[in-house]
């Protein structure tokens, strides 16, 4: 389990996350959500110890996490939005090399290499370097890498950014096998859609908040399942409603252009999020 208490990170005089309370289950699937700046990047920089928290605390499975402990760092695995891989080497080299970092014996990182990349559906590319790569095949890469030393939680931070919809899709398979093999995922994302299909929770974050957790579809419920888009001279506005019956009663009475369509998550994430920033 991960749990954060009063998490704060703060740069001179901004506050990146304000006292951030949240708990993670073991084996959840959790969504981070936010416009730029909410403070999701910040949150996953300091679970992976890369920052430390100007005050506040974390906990994995209820020990406190720091630096120094490296035995609750192996359990935590991060893949960052940047592709750091040398591009000169190939999959075979950057696996050895990760595995090298944790000394981990040979015999074992290239058995785990080779279970690792049959599992993202990599083998047949293992011997290209990573400048003749696609985007999605380093990011199916990051994730092996991720999970070489095997471990508990994976922190995932816009995994897909940059790939197009077959890959994106792909990448969602594999998450979704991992979480199913026990796997703790939290995950960033700027793809709404990623979050809605992907995660049991998701929480809504802007100017280092937490604004609200919850499912995805209990989210959407309290907004109201159908959405009623009306197309007006100054742009798009949406109303919700709990009842299909209502939405069509509505829809009937309006002039113009308007549709009638189940509402989404980012339906929420705009009127939750997009509103306070406005």
């Amino acid at each position: 389990m991960i749990e954060l208490r009063n998490l704060t990170k703060t740069f001179e005089n901004f506050t990146a996350v304000d006292s951030l309370n949240l708990k993670i289950e073991t084996g959840e699937f959790f969504g981070l959500l936010g416009p730029n700046g909410a403070g999701k990047t910040t949150t996953i920089s300091m679970l992976s110890t890369l920052l430390l928290p100007t005050s506040g605390e974390i906990f994995i499975d209820g020990e406190l996490l720091s630096r120094n402990r490296q035995d609750i760092k192996r359990k935590v695995s991060v893949i960052t939005q940047e592709y750091s891989m040398r591009q000169d080497m190939d999959m075979e080299e950057i696996m050895e090399y990760q595995g090298r970092l944790y000394f981990m014996p040979l015999r074992e990182i290239r058995s785990r290499t080779k279970e690792l990349l049959a599992f993202a559906g990599l083998t047949e590319h293992r011997r290209k370097t990573i400048r003749k790569l696609s985007g999605g095949m380093k990011r199916k890469l990051m994730v092996c890498r991720a999970l070489l030393t095997s471990p508990e939680i994976l922190l995932l931070d816009e995994p897909t950014a940059g790939m197009d919809p077959i890959s994106r899709r792909q990448m969602w398979n594999l998450l979704r096998q991992l979480n199913e093999q026990g796997l703790t995922i939290l995950l960033t994302t700027h793809y709404i859609e990623e979050a809605q299909s992907l995660c049991g929770r998701v929480a809504l974050m802007s100017g280092g908040k937490l604004n609200e957790t919850d499912t995805p579809a209990r989210l959407i419920e309290k907004l109201g399942a159908y959405a009623v888009d009306e197309l007006r001279p100054d742009g798009l506005h949406s109303r919700f409603f709990s009842q299909r019956e209502e939405a069509i009663s509505y829809l009937s009475g309006l002039p113009g252009s308007c549709t009638l369509r189940d509402t989404t998550l980012e339906d929420v994430f705009v009127e939750h999020v997009g509103k306070r920033l406005s």
